[in-house]
């Protein structure tokens, strides 16, 4: 069985894609939190709530991806 390098190039990038949206999602939940008298208050809670779940869904694609090129 041997791996699949174009599935695990595809992995390695969405990983990759993942680690800005790990940081700037907390990130910009925490600023919306400090800001809560602010009028952007919702908009930017609700940006950094789209961008922690875009996190978590890249983490997920290019783990199944990697497992994919690796195993399967």
């Amino acid at each position: 069985m041997h791996t699949n390098r174009d599935q695990l190039g595809k992995g390695i990038k969405y990983l990759l894609i993942s680690m800005p949206l790990i940081v700037a999602g907390p990130s910009v939940i925490f600023s919306a939190f400090n800001n809560q008298e602010h009028s952007f208050y919702i908009p930017v809670l609700v940006l950094g709530i789209i961008l922690s779940l875009a996190a978590i869904f890249f983490i997920f694609k290019g783990i199944m991806t990697l497992i994919k090129a690796l195993f399967g």
